[in-house]
């Protein structure tokens, strides 16, 4: 039996060096040399700026330094896709144990009775009869089209992808809370600045009202002075609910509950982080999606070999060892059986069903292709915007400014005016409403450049790096 047996496998295992499945290479994408949009606008510091993996704290806030931490302890949407990718991890654990021969144990332990009647039976055979059994059976699947390994590769990709997908998720809800944070403290900055102009506009309606009392003012100025306040309280009052939501959205992002959490307000303005953009190429390394998408790419490859393997014969070395007996004499050698060989299934016919496996396999992958190029060009656009973005809120940022400088004295030389008996109230109104709204102007901007800032990191990929995927491959045999 050795003989054959040895025949049998020696060309098997030879085989099994083959694989069908296409040479991988990742797609390419012309990708520019640089960013048309990143300009002169920025510090060049490349290694002091570099957003890192606690990129936040560029920003120099210690509340959203304690923020962001929470997000990875107790965020049930990070916990979600951490499961997915520790689930596509233990794909790979499955796919790699068809490397090793499955070995199995089945035992029985019956008494049977046969009918008198039953068709054929002999005379001698018993009516009343034990039928007792303890066998093993081993079986290896020989890996001659790469079948096998092309599954653990394409496993091992998919864990890849979902790993970077993790990611993906992580970076985006750390840059949410930070979006909602400086996006809050712009309202807490807002509703300072409009409680300092409620209470100047209450010290300009009694000035009005003192003039009035002395017949040296008209009422129209009582009026308008009026409803200068009563504007400014609404103003106040509306930035109560858009502050609420950020807070119950940053509580959500922590895993709190938003009935229970609560930021106390700082008006201290936060610091707008300079950062080099770096170079378009990479983001190929930098961004955790288009990481993801090239390994989606990867595994579709390796699809096209399994889908290929199907044309061609499986080998199979099946062993059956154990021990028979009607009784429970079952460690006599005499009652031992056995079954040793390999088993071959050679697929015939089947109606053109794994030609169109193949073609679907071959259409998956240049979907994938097609997916991976459209994540780069994005991703490039997303960068290029962001990078337009804050350098024209940074010229508008600097215009506003001044204009809110010159606004604010004119306002107050208005009011002087105004005391002296040179203009009318509207001149006074006039001039506090420009210095309001150009100082509203320009929170807002500084807000936005935040946000701006906030979405730039996020596009550049934070402190990723696709170097990380490696980490995956620990579980390889």
């Amino acid at each position: 039996m050795r003989v054959p047996i040895g025949l049998a496998v020696t060309p098997a295992l030879l085989l099994a060096a083959c694989d069908l499945a296409p040479a991988y290479h990742p797609p390419v994408v012309e990708i520019p040399a640089k960013f048309k949009e990143a300009g002169n606008w920025q510090l060049a510091h490349p290694s002091d700026g570099e957003a890192r993996g606690d990129w936040w704290r560029s920003f120099n806030d210690r509340t959203l330094d304690e923020l962001e931490p929470q997000v990875e302890a107790a965020n049930p949407d990070l916990a979600a896709a951490l499961a997915n990718y520790l689930q596509a991890r233990d794909y790979v654990l499955e796919a790699q144990s068809a490397f090793y021969p499955e070995i199995d144990n089945q035992n029985t332990l019956s008494g049977n009775k046969q009918s008198a009647h039953r068709p054929l039976r002999g005379a001698g055979e018993p009516t009343y009869y034990g039928a007792n059994t303890i066998q093993a059976t081993a079986s290896y699947e020989v890996d001659l089209w790469g079948r096998i390994r092309d599954r653990v590769k394409a496993a091992q990709a998919q864990a890849q992808a979902s790993k970077a997908d993790l990611e993906s998720v992580r970076i985006s809800l750390q840059a949410e809370l930070a979006r909602d944070y400086v996006s809050l403290r712009g309202v807490d900055l807002e509703a300072k600045l409009l409680r300092d102009t409620v209470k100047a506009y209450q010290e300009a309606l009694q000035l009005t009202q003192e003039r009035l009392a002395g017949k040296i003012a008209a009422p129209i100025d009582v009026a308008r002075a009026e409803v200068q306040l009563k504007d400014a309280e609404a103003l106040l009052a509306d930035t109560i609910g858009p502050r609420a939501a950020f807070e119950h959205a940053i509580a959500t992002l922590i895993g709190q509950p938003a009935s229970t959490f609560s930021i106390a307000p700082v008006t201290k303005p936060t610091a707008i982080p300079t950062f080099p953009s770096g170079v378009p190429s990479n983001l190929l390394e930098r961004r955790p999606d288009v990481a993801a998408a090239e390994r989606e790419t990867a595994a579709a490859n390796e699809s096209i070999g399994i889908a290929r393997a199907a044309f061609f014969p499986t080998f199979t070395i099946n062993l059956l060892a154990g021990e028979q007996d009607t009784g429970l004499n079952l460690l006599s050698l005499s009652n031992s059986l056995w079954s040793v060989g390999p088993s071959v299934y050679l697929p015939l016919f089947d109606a053109g069903l794994r030609r169109a496996e193949l073609a679907a396999a071959e259409a998956a992958y240049l979907q994938t292709v097609a997916q991976y190029r459209s994540v780069v060009l994005h991703a490039i656009q997303e960068v290029e915007d962001d990078l337009a973005n804050l350098r024209s809120l940074k010229i508008e940022g600097r215009d506003v400014d001044a204009a809110a400088v010159s606004a604010e004295r004119a306002s107050d030389l208005a009011l002087t005016s105004y005391r002296e008996g040179a203009v009318n109230y509207l001149d006074v109104v006039t001039a506090q409403s420009a210095a309001l709204d150009a100082e509203r102007a320009s929170i807002g901007i500084a807000t936005r450049r935040l946000q701006t800032s906030v979405g730039l990191i996020l596009a550049l990929g934070g402190g990723w790096s696709a170097a990380e995927l490696a980490v995956v491959n620990a579980v390889d045999p």
